[in-house]
Formats: structure tokens, sequence, C-alpha cells
């Protein structure tokens, strides 16, 4: 498994991403975890394709669409998404819940915001599974509720018993860190499984951090390739979604969004 040389830094800075795209009421920032890493031939890290930054104003509907060969998951801070797939799932994606749609081999869905609902800003996590044309599906679960300056567990890979799972080796979690405070980076203890020699890549949201000696803003991200997880510490009020991944997990590419 290729890691960090002693030549080559263990935290790769990426800044904010200039890849976006404005629809109007829909826009999206899409950040591509394989850009954080100098050389690196592919856009995505191992299973972690894309994590994109999406806004919706009130009142706005995007029509139903179709994903193929593609975990789709939907972290809502604040706010609501609206979910319809037309096979009787009428779904809304809040802070109290996480929405995972694995489309296998074909899944169609929409989201909406309602006139009376608050703009919305989110992540969409689009994650690679191991196969193609897998059996589409859906998960939608109430999150257990934050706890100050500790990682929660937001999903993980299929052979676990989480409630939220995606079809390839990737651990998803999400940090409130209070200003001063710090916590390493998620992936030590029993909540992982066996995950050594596996990399992190992490997104400010909101606030900012140092780790390793560097500063990380709002909208920035970090992908660590070294060995002990170095410490997050706010310099202010900060939420960060972090992923524990493995970069030689066995992959797909024919995403409909991620590839």
């Amino acid at each position: 498994m290729e890691h960090a040389t002693e030549s080559e830094p263990d935290l790769h800075k990426a800044p904010v991403t200039t890849a976006s795209r404005d629809q109007g009421a829909f826009r999206t920032n899409f950040n591509f975890p394989g850009r954080n890493r100098p050389d690196h031939e592919d856009h995505g890290y191992g299973p972690l394709s894309t994590v994109v930054e999406s806004f919706m104003d009130p009142g706005t509907l995007i029509p139903m669409h179709q994903h193929r060969d593609e975990a789709i998951v939907s972290w809502v801070p604040a706010g609501v998404m609206r979910h319809d797939d037309g096979e009787g799932n009428r779904l809304v994606t809040d802070a109290d819940h996480l929405m995972v749609m694995n489309a296998g081999g074909g899944f169609r869905h929409s989201e909406e915001t309602l006139a009376d609902d608050p703009p919305l800003r989110m992540l969409q996590i689009f994650v690679r599974p191991h196969d193609l044309d897998l059996e589409p599906g859906i998960q939608h679960e109430p999150l257990p509720d934050p706890v100050a300056n500790e990682w929660r567990h937001l999903f993980a890979p299929a052979a676990t018993d989480h409630p939220l799972t995606v079809r390839n080796a990737v651990h998803c979690y999400d940090l409130r860190l209070d200003a001063g405070e710090g916590v390493p980076l998620p992936g030590d203890g029993e909540s992982t499984g066996d995950t050594d020699g596996w990399d992190v890549y992490f997104y400010v949201f909101e606030g900012a951090v140092e780790a390793a000696g560097q500063t990380f803003d709002r909208a920035e991200s970090g992908l660590w390739t070294g060995g002990p997880a170095p410490t997050l510490t706010a310099t202010e009020d900060a939420v960060v979604v972090a992923f524990r991944l493995d970069p030689e997990a066995p992959i797909t590419r024919q995403g409909t969004i991620g590839r």
C-alpha cells in the first residue's frame, strides 16, 4: 500500500474548491479527495469519490433523476431535504436523520425544499461500491444526539453492524468541536474495527481547526496518510466531517456523479 514517504508530508491540504456549478436556486461545490495528494491520478481517493457541498433555496425542486453504481449519503446539519423516489419513500432528512441511498443498478429520486423551509446547506457524499449492478436500496435512520468534542459515527462498511452502511471500506464521522478543544482524527477504537493502514480525509464545514502545524478554514480539507492520527484543535467553534477509508479497496468507476 502506498503511503507517505520521508520526503512527502503526511497531511495534505486542499484549499476551497473552484469546481462549482451554479443553477440559481441549486448550487454545488465539488470536493475531490484525490486532489489533496500531489500527483494522485484519480480525482477520488479509493472508495470516496466526491464530497459535494450543496445549497438549495426554499421552494426548490430537483426533479426525478437516476443514479447508478454509487452510494449517495445526505448529511444535513440544519434545515431539511425532502426525498421522493416513487417507491413509496417520502423522507425528510434533517439534523436528526441520515439518508444513505445505495443506487446499485439504478435508483430514481427527487429532492425538494418547500417555500417555508429554511435555506439548505448540506453535504452529499458519493462512495464507489465494490461491484457494479448491486441491488438498489435506501436507508434512512435517526442519528444519536451529537456530543460536543466527540466524533459521532455516521455510517460504516456493509460488513459491520452499524445501522447505516455503504458497500465499500469507508467509515464516516462528524464532530462539533469547541474553540480551544482538540481531539485526534477518528480511527482508533472498537467502533471502527480493523482499520490499520487506512487513511483519513476531513472537511471543515464550519469554523477553523489546526492539525500537524497547518490551519484549515471553512470549506478546506485535509488528507492524512501517515501513522498515528494527529489532533484537530479548534481555533474557533468548528464542525468537521471525516472519513476513515481503505485507499486500496476494490472500487468501481461507473457512478452517475462520483465516478
